[in-house]
């Protein structure tokens, strides 16, 4: 018997094992709009047999997109495109998550495979054009990114309006589970962070002080979304320098999200401060994810070059975490799940791709039958002419 394929039931939503897809973004939507490509990218996860499929960082507002290419909710009639997806996922046996996020800081940044930094004259020329940045204070990112303003009371009124309403909009669209964005440097790590808020009003200054805002918008996310259905919230458990957020901080932050009603902390790290002055190995990330559990008592996910099913199978056997997420290695095995319950022995012995979708699996295990007949292939094998 494994762990990993164990269902797991969260206030009213059971998730069919514990496998995550971590939310990816793909910078393929137009003006916030999805488009085939995502329903074609997150369904074949849904199909891998992936217990949620959590939708890439979904911007609460134009101005809160990393890209020109980001998905977002900010308008209603971004809904149907969103809906169509969870539509799509549901019927496929996966629960429906999406994360949503204000990049801050880290707006208005090139698409990755165009350069992942500041927008240049050939990002200009191509349409996508800079704007005004915000942040917890006014400090760029790094030399020559752009200067972010410093949000003042209106603007913080309207960071809190636009989570909210992006937060009605995704349960519109059907998603079962809701996550609040607060890590890898965007702009609610750059309220958590020491680094990034340098500010002297309830906002800032120590340790409440910081959580203050990204706390006003989960209990916000927390009283709009049902209560039988999940919030998570991801963090950075620890900036990249240890002069930062430490994960002291992230225990005493994931324990006033457990007073308002979270109910699991996503685990990753770093994303202001550089060099990553942590262990960075296989797993890396996964102490963060078992220290959270255990001293808030709420579930965990881990995340963070996981690439085995045995590697994936532990983090949840040993009690780390309740849920893994996989990342880069889903992108590049979207059957992973399916295949973990094969390498795990999990599947039927005589039938393994009765968990596969009937419409694959009936294939292959009628291929399978043929093939332990045959036994291995090998060069040598070719069927006579």
């Amino acid at each position: 018997m494994t762990r990993l394929f164990d269902p797991l039931t969260i206030r009213g939503t059971t998730v069919r094992n514990r496998l995550a897809l971590s939310p990816m973004c793909q910078y393929e939507a137009e003006d916030g709009f999805t488009t085939p490509y995502h329903l074609v990218h997150y369904g074949k996860f849904a199909l891998g047999g992936f217990g949620m499929v959590m939708i890439e960082a979904t911007a609460v507002s134009p101005e809160g997109r990393i890209t020109h290419g980001d998905v977002g909710l900010w308008r209603d009639e971004q809904i149907g495109g969103l809906a169509t997806i969870t539509s799509f996922l549901k019927r496929n046996g996966a629960t429906a998550g999406i994360q949503i996020g204000h990049a801050g800081p880290k707006a208005a940044m090139q698409r990755p495979y165009y350069g992942d930094g500041p927008l240049t004259q050939a990002d200009h020329a191509r349409g996508d054009h800079p704007w005004q940045v915000v942040s917890a204070s006014p400090l760029p990112v790094d030399e020559g990114w752009l200067l972010p303003t410093e949000l003042d009371a209106d603007g913080i009124g309207k960071v809190l309006a636009d989570f909210a309403d992006a937060a009605r909009r995704a349960l519109t669209a059907g998603f079962d589970v809701l996550e609040l964005h607060c890590a890898h440097g965007y702009l609610l790590n750059s309220f958590l962070s020491p680094i990034t808020n340098l500010r002297k009003d309830e906002y800032g200054g120590d340790r409440a002080g910081r959580m203050k805002l990204p706390l006003e918008i989960a209990r916000e996310l927390r009283a709009i979304w049902p209560e039988d259905k999940p919030v998570f919230v991801r963090i950075s458990a620890v900036d990249g320098t240890r002069s930062g957020v430490t994960i002291d901080d992230s225990v005493a932050f994931a324990k006033e999200l457990a007073l308002i009603g979270i109910d699991a902390i996503d685990c990753s790290s770093g994303g202001i401060g550089k060099p990553y002055e942590y262990p960075n190995g296989y797993g890396y990330q996964v102490p963060f994810a078992g220290r959270i559990k255990s001293e808030t008592g709420l579930r965990a996910m881990a995340v963070g070059l996981i690439v085995d099913p045995h590697q994936a199978e532990k983090v949840v056997a040993s009690g780390h975490a309740d849920l893994v997420a996989i990342g880069r290695e889903a992108l590049r095995e979207p059957n992973f799940a399916l295949r973990a319950e094969a390498a795990l022995g999990a599947a039927n012995h005589d039938s393994p791709f009765d968990s596969w979708p009937p419409q694959i699996g009936w294939w292959l295990n009628h291929r399978e039958r043929k093939i332990r007949q045959l036994g291995p292939w090998s060069a040598n094998d070719e069927a006579a002419a």
